[in-house]
């Protein structure tokens, strides 16, 4: 009888990180429609090393796309990270800006970027990209979703072929509140995350 309780809050928990999450894929839209700004006066806490102290590869510089969860990443010729379209959302975010969009629902997401880090060793073309967001809150008709999160990629880049093999590792720490009350931590392993493999891809733009 003792497990009863647990076993029910437990399937309630995942209940609800599913529905969270079928909410959060079609949940934000921009007034303007789209997800995308132009790049002018970007900037914001990003920080950049490159081991040995050389240049940033040219090959690197632009919009790298995701095979899946929505994200892009743009790099700067000094390889500073001058947007993001981040996987909740698919949100495009500046560095040093907080970006506030519409819900479908008629609420609103803020979006508060932390410091960003892009990390190259040219001897191995491997490339480590953090992504830190200090805040977020989502309104989702009557819940809200309130919390931060980190994303890191890492893996070797065929800088020839445009193309970069990473894996991304996600830390999340979210909290989600309905309107009877209710509370649900939803919120990944603190040491190792959540993984899995992405393939980005150069875009080419116009």
């Amino acid at each position: 009888m003792t497990g009863s309780p647990s076993k029910a809050g437990d399937k309630e928990i995942w209940r609800m990180r599913l529905t969270v999450s079928l909410i959060l894929c079609g949940s934000l839209m921009w007034l303007s429609g789209g997800c995308r700004g132009g790049l002018d006066g970007a900037s914001g806490d990003v920080r950049v090393v490159i081991e040995g102290g050389g240049p940033f590869p040219e090959a690197l510089r632009g919009r790298w796309q995701a095979d899946r969860d929505g994200w892009q990443l743009v790099f700067e010729a000094d390889g500073r990270i001058s947007a993001a379209v981040i996987s909740m959302g698919r949100v495009e975010v500046r560095p040093g800006a907080t970006t506030t969009v519409p819900t479908r629902s008629g609420g609103q997401g803020v979006f508060e970027p932390g410091v960003w880090t892009t990390h190259y060793v040219p001897d191995t073309n491997e490339l480590t990209v953090k992504i830190s967001m200090d805040y977020v809150r989502v309104e989702m008709g009557e819940n809200t979703l309130e919390g931060k999160s980190s994303d890191i990629f890492a893996g070797k880049v065929a800088l020839s072929e445009g193309l970069w093999q990473a894996e991304w590792t996600t830390f999340t720490d979210y909290t989600a509140r309905t309107p009877q009350g209710q509370t649900f931590k939803l919120a990944t392993d603190a040491t190792y995350g959540e993984s899995k493999l992405l393939t980005f891809r150069k875009v080419q733009e116009k």
